[in-house]
């Protein structure tokens, strides 16, 4: 789908991630939105972010920094960013002028369920919602062949240029995962209870000092409708999410166990 089949005024994307500036994942993602923009901001980590949520940079200056990326057509430009990728949006939409898009990814490996709350790649789109940016975060699941960039890329040259005339509701982000084979189709699905049961691995350096190697377990999820069992069944799985955290519905039973506290 071409841009201007669905608006004509010059369109602007940024794409960010937390794979860093040189990985493959945003340079396909990067080369797809070339095709529907007709201007492409790159602002991404200079070094691997992932896991680092939503944090942001407070205590020292952050380096912007023009970079040369190869085989990119000339309406993308890039930068590296010395921080995470939460900063990167924040100086691209403040330093680079405001987007149409935030686009994140392609991240190597999916985000589903929890993993939302620690993955750069989703902090980045949340990042952009929050300041008022229509936005989605893009992750390809890994399998044992190599990472085929091209079914992601391809589905977010159809679906950005939608959201970008359409828009999204307020603080509403999408969060798309691929799976690894050829998608059987696409599907819209909720956030599964997909988690790690994380453990830690007791080491000791040549200085004789110990230290502790993180590692983790995959603890599925048999839910259907998710995340986890749509991309496990090898469908594209299309989350909205929500920035708004309140457990609404439990306002009425809290203000009966807290003496004092009024419901709203």
């Amino acid at each position: 789908m071409q841009v201007k089949a669905l608006y004509t005024e010059h369109v602007k994307i940024l794409v960010s991630n937390d794979d860093g500036v040189f990985s493959p994942g945003i340079h396909a993602l990067a080369l797809a939105m070339s095709r529907i923009a007709d201007e492409v901001l790159i602002v991404a980590p200079d070094v691997e972010q992932s896991a680092s949520g939503h944090a942001i940079t407070l205590r020292r200056p952050l380096r912007y920094k023009t970079t040369k990326l190869e085989n990119l057509p000339s309406n993308v430009t890039a930068f590296r960013v010395d921080g995470t990728p939460a900063d990167c949006v924040m100086l691209g939409v403040h330093h680079g002028g405001k987007p149409d898009a935030v686009v994140s990814g392609i991240n190597l490996g999916s985000n589903l369920g929890f993993d939302v709350t620690s993955s750069g790649t989703v902090a980045a789109a949340l990042e952009a919602t929050s300041l008022a940016v229509p936005a989605i975060a893009f992750s390809l699941q890994l399998g044992d062949d190599d990472l085929d960039f091209s079914e992601a890329a391809t589905f977010a040259e159809k679906l950005v240029p939608q959201i970008v005339a359409e828009g999204l509701p307020a603080q509403t982000l999408l969060n798309v995962n691929v799976p690894s084979s050829t998608a059987k189709g696409v599907r819209l699905a909720k956030l599964s209870t997909h988690n790690w049961d994380d453990g830690f691995d007791e080491r000791t350096d040549p200085n004789g000092e110990t230290y502790f190697w993180l590692t983790g377990t995959l603890v599925g999820s048999d839910e259907p409708d998710t995340d986890f069992s749509t991309v496990r069944d090898g469908y594209i799985a299309v989350t909205p999410l929500h920035l708004d955290m309140t457990h609404h519905s439990y306002f009425s039973r809290l203000a009966e166990l807290v003496p004092g506290l009024e419901p709203s």
